[in-house]
């Protein structure tokens, strides 16, 4: 007999069930806003270059005739984002005036933006532009690097501590480095706070889908696996919403934090996942769970005939699978598992 056999005992597909998936799967939807987050707080508006010092004019008169003597224009025939004439040259306010031969230099003063979409941005804020805007991918690079490492060490800490300590972690480490993010004054720092929040992405996929498939029998694990990539896909419609309506990046920033304090919070009393305690020895506390499932289910009697023996004997068989070794190399003994592994490692 397995596991499941016993959550099918217990009520299969139940209350329990509907509501521990339903508050698993929300906070992995939002995670979906951090992953795409830059799209918004990262934007790069149309810019071109302030004015130089010693040019008061530009201080009434930033656009028409002052833009057009001292912005080249591109191929495009708008203002060239990274280059302004050295001196200004009224010459070109007249018909059939070329700039030909013109000489140009860097923004050496700053650039000007245009804010009627995105009031502010990191880019804005940190001049990530021209020269510097390779740094606006490095920032998504590193929150990239911060999932890889999440996987690696919560992945791990699952096993050893249970999926329920790494998730709780998870989420309140995502509200505090998040909203962290939204208060920082230099780049440095925004990424190495988008690392760690990277680092939660990992904790949170990786133990919620373990918890929701631990709790689940067997029949209703394909539909959760299901649930989960499509609370992904609401978490980018939900991110569309609030940047529409939240334009500055720190308060968005902050928006898409705040919720996962919240989480934290009532994560608390969501029950460890009773296969892994019976499987680390903690009979006890196992079966106290599977009396409380038993009993929002509806199997309130089911529940209180429970005892350890009885548990023990479900899950034997899975102990003994258990007690063997393994290693990263039985992701390539076989045919089967080989392909998947490649397949998945190509993506």
């Amino acid at each position: 007999m397995a596991f499941t056999d016993l959550l099918d005992a217990l009520g299969g597909v139940g209350r329990f069930q509907f509501v521990y998936t339903a508050l698993l799967l929300l906070p992995c939807g939002l995670l979906a806003c951090h992953t795409f987050l830059q799209n918004f707080t990262a934007a790069a508006p149309p810019h071109h270059c302030w004015h130089p010092a010693n040019h008061t004019e530009a201080s009434t008169n930033d656009s028409g005739a002052w833009l057009r003597a001292t912005i080249p224009l591109n191929q495009q025939g708008v203002p060239e984002p990274c280059q302004r004439y050295t001196e200004p040259q009224w010459d070109l306010l007249k018909s059939n005036a070329s700039s030909h031969g013109v000489a140009t230099e860097d923004c050496k003063d700053g650039w000007v933006y245009d804010r009627s979409i995105f009031p502010s941005t990191i880019v804005m804020e940190w001049d990530l532009v021209c020269e510097a805007r390779s740094l606006r991918d490095l920032a998504q690079s590193v929150y990239m690097s911060g999932v890889l490492v999440g996987a690696a060490l919560f992945g791990s800490l699952a096993d050893r501590l249970g999926r329920k300590a790494p998730l709780v972690w998870s989420y309140l480490q995502l509200a505090i480095s998040g909203a962290a993010t939204a208060y920082v004054g230099s780049f440095s720092a925004y990424c190495v706070f988008r690392f760690l929040m990277g680092m939660t992405f990992s904790g949170i996929i990786l133990n919620s889908l373990s918890l929701v498939v631990e709790w689940m029998p067997t029949r209703g694990r394909t539909v959760a696996g299901i649930l989960l990539g499509f609370s992904f896909t609401l978490g980018q419609l939900i991110l569309a919403g609030v940047a529409h309506l939240i334009r500055p990046w720190r308060w968005l920033q902050f928006a898409v934090s705040a919720p996962f304090l919240v989480f934290f919070l009532y994560s608390w009393w969501l029950p460890e996942s009773s296969r892994w305690l019976l499987l680390h020895g903690k009979s006890q506390q196992a079966v106290q769970n599977l009396r409380k499932v038993a009993m929002i289910n509806g199997r309130k009697e089911e529940g209180e005939r429970l005892t350890i023996e009885v548990v023990s004997s479900y899950i034997h068989s899975e102990f003994a699978s258990v007690r063997t070794s393994n290693s990263i190399l039985d992701l390539f003994r076989t045919p089967t598992i080989r392909k998947v592994t490649c397949c998945l490692m190509f993506v």
